[in-house]
């Protein structure tokens, strides 16, 4: 179960990109287990294992395909349970985590079109093939943490741990790099917004005197997630889109046409399409004001006085970060950008993006760049400064060098052993279905003794 435990940790660094590989196709589907209302799909299992087998280079076995099949039986009744005890995540939650999963893999294949292509699908379809998932993940993660919220590990229990792990098996670390930045995004001027409002007023006249919205859209909507289906999203709840585009398109009639709305992601013109109980159905067109060059370059200017400051040790990076930064995933956290898959602040040089990638290449450990242009995954145009905190050697695995992974790994494996204990527990209390060829998975037997 160590070297099961660690290697996985390992592998976290790329299994958040698994979403984002070809889709594998089956030739026999079905269910190999039901709990309560939760099936698991014979291709869940299959797609699953192959990824690992893929990411860990590992050759077939029976038995890393039942320590599969047994923790995605666990994922299911986590769920079945969570809604016994009614343990539900809010939608706006939901609907920023989706949104920023498709920017991340927008970013990794190339923007938001290569993405659309690669799977032949638009984004709005994307989106809700995704978002049970999302939902999913999400109430599984708050079961967990009120499941191991009070578990921890001391320092006697992180050495027992690596000295359990055999010599032979210890991970090998490619050179890695703790990076922060401070962002400054580019304001858009009065101009830019105006030239903005006014496009769209025009257009809103052209729809009110007979032109097609749905036409119109496709030509001019800059979102392209929606344009190319004539602006139309889908059904969303309330409090699932930004509240001036709710209020706006819950204020109208079906057929209705909005005036101009302005939200963080530019201005709209919203069209209800249908209600439907608590959900609703609209098409939009987007216009994102133009950014000034003067506004690009005195984001510049600002950041550059805030290096001087921090090089002169008159401000810390991370106090600068925070009152600052307009990136606020990172702005607590001392402007240190973490690993989307791991959580981590060490981050593989061979998985930096590539325009943070060329700016700190040449960087010493300690060093500030100076301002660097750059676009964000959802389009705004900012600068930032990058701080280049530390960065290892290639090494083999070591208390020394890597004693935050390593407590980490063991924090997971002892709650890994509390959730085992929860679902002993709890096991009885739904009802369990499962494919006889899986029902002597010696990790099944574990959990049911």
């Amino acid at each position: 179960m160590h070297q099961f435990a660690f290697v996985a940790l390992c592998l976290l660094i790329s299994a958040a990109t698994a979403f984002a590989q070809s889709p594998v196709q089956y030739q026999v589907d079905g269910i190999i287990a039901k709990v309560d209302n939760h099936v698991i799909l014979r291709s869940d299992l299959e797609f699953g294992y192959l990824q690992y087998l893929t990411q860990s280079k590992q050759q077939p076995n029976d038995d890393l395909k039942c320590q599969i099949f047994t923790s995605l039986l666990q994922d299911k009744l986590l769920l079945a349970r969570a809604e016994v005890d009614s343990v539900v995540v809010d939608e706006g939650m939901v609907t920023s985590e989706l949104n920023d999963r498709i920017n991340y893999l927008a970013g990794q294949v190339g923007g938001t079109e290569r993405l659309e292509q690669y799977y032949n699908k638009s984004l709005r379809q994307l989106k809700d093939e995704l978002r049970k998932t999302v939902r999913e993940q999400l109430v599984m993660e708050k079961m967990q943490r009120e499941i191991t919220g009070k578990v921890s590990v001391t320092p006697k229990e992180i050495k027992k741990y690596f000295n359990s792990i055999p010599k032979d098996s210890l991970p090998y670390f490619s050179t890695e790099v703790e990076i922060g930045h401070i962002v400054n995004y580019a304001e858009v001027g009065r101009q830019q917004k105006q030239e903005a409002r006014q496009k769209l007023e025009e257009l809103r006249k052209r729809i009110l005197a007979g032109e097609d919205f749905a036409t119109l859209a496709k030509q001019y909507s800059q979102d392209p997630g929606s344009a190319q289906d004539g602006g139309e999203l889908g059904f969303f709840k309330k409090k699932e889109l930004v509240p001036q585009y709710e209020a706006a398109a819950l204020r109208l009639e079906p057929g209705g046409i909005s005036n101009v709305v302005e939200s963080q992601f530019g201005f709209h013109l919203i069209q209800l399409i249908e209600r439907r109980g608590q959900e609703f159905n609209t098409r939009h067109i987007l216009i994102k004001p133009g950014t000034a060059t003067v506004d690009i370059e005195a984001a510049a200017e600002e950041l550059d006085s805030i290096r001087t400051l921090i090089m002169n040790d008159s401000l810390t990076f991370a106090k600068a970060a925070k009152e600052f930064s307009d990136d606020t995933n990172t702005k607590d956290n001392g402007g240190m950008i973490t690993s989307r898959a791991t959580g981590f602040t060490y981050i593989p040089m061979d998985q930096l993006d590539p325009a943070i990638f060329f700016v700190i290449d040449t960087m010493e450990v300690g060093e500030i760049s100076k301002p660097v242009p750059f676009t964000t995954p959802d389009g705004k145009e900012a600068v930032r400064i990058l701080y280049l905190k530390s960065k290892s050697k290639p090494h083999l695995a070591n208390l020394d060098d890597d004693y935050q992974k390593i407590a980490n790994a063991a924090l997971g494996e002892k709650r890994s052993k509390a959730v085992s204990e929860w679902f002993k527990k709890n096991i009885s209390t739904v009802y369990i279905e499962v494919d006889p060829e899986y029902q002597g998975c010696s990790g099944l037997q574990q959990l049911t003794q």
